[in-house]
């Protein structure tokens, strides 16, 4: 039997549908909805604008995942837990090696057709995800000019400013070796690094913090080729022609190369002897 408001009118249930009525795959996604969601702003609609829709949005739904994910290692790392940590952490690597590939797909559309709708997107920029500056501050990599950028949006610029107050999983990884008896002081950064050596001393009591170690290695490792990607894709399609957002475009994204996350866990590998 059909549920019915009040009036008289039939409900929907919590996926869109007609309450009471069997769950579906195409329900439970909400398929019919993310169709809806590639407006294009070129008219007539620009052949190509829908690649660069639909690759963006996974995007961001692949940061949200990640976020989802960090927030849990965090967690986990808060308890002690740090195998199950590890375990949630081989995750975040799988998405961002795929979020590493997924770039070139833009390869696919020619200078030329970009060119066809890129007009349309001043000054909207990829400068302005969110999503991806959430994902560096909860790494580690906290900038705090970046805010500036994302006051005109308001949910934006506030749930930045939370992720920017929170401790960082850089700063969960240095609590947990403190709580192990690793000495860390956070204005000796010579110290640190020696310290960091104890990881990388075939230690089998310390053998999930290493993992831990290498895990967040090859993460920050991932981010440094999704940027390295990222400007050799926008420089094969547009040059050095300006971001749409009014940046230097790969003049800017260049800078942003060498950005590091856990930058002591790179520096220990120059005094391992």
């Amino acid at each position: 039997m059909t549920a019915t408001s009040a009036s008289g009118d039939k409900t929907t249930d919590k996926y869109g549908g007609t309450q009471g009525s069997p769950v579906t795959y195409n329900k439970y996604l909400r398929v019919h909805d993310l169709k809806e969601l590639q407006v294009c702003l070129s008219d007539p609609p620009h052949h190509d604008e829908p690649l660069f829709i639909i690759i963006h949005q996974t995007y961001e739904l692949w940061f949200k995942l990640v976020l989802h994910e960090l927030d849990t290692v965090q967690a986990l790392l808060a308890e002690d837990n740090v195998r199950r940590a590890n375990f949630f952490l081989r995750r975040v690597i799988a998405i961002m090696k795929l979020l590493v590939q997924q770039i070139h797909i833009l390869e696919t559309m020619s200078p030329q057709d970009f060119l066809g709708f890129r007009h349309n997107l001043n000054p909207a920029s990829g400068f302005q995800s969110s999503q991806f500056r959430e994902v560096e501050f909860t790494l580690g990599a906290k900038d705090e000019r970046m805010l500036e950028h994302f006051k005109p949006d308001a949910s934006a610029y506030a749930m930045l400013k939370e992720r920017f107050a929170k401790p960082s999983v850089l700063d969960s990884f240095n609590a947990v070796l403190r709580r192990k008896g690793f000495v860390l002081p956070e204005a000796d950064e010579d110290a640190r690094v020696k310290e960091l050596v104890r990881l990388y001393k075939n230690d089998d009591s310390l053998a999930d913090l290493s993992d831990l170690a290498e895990l967040l290695v090859e993460i920050d490792e991932l981010v440094y080729l999704w940027r390295v990607n990222h400007v050799t894709v926008v420089e094969r399609i547009i040059g050095f022609k300006r971001g749409t957002g009014g940046s230097e475009g790969v003049g800017y994204l260049q800078s942003t190369l060498m950005k590091r996350c856990f930058p002591d866990l790179w520096k220990v590998r120059t005094v391992l002897e």
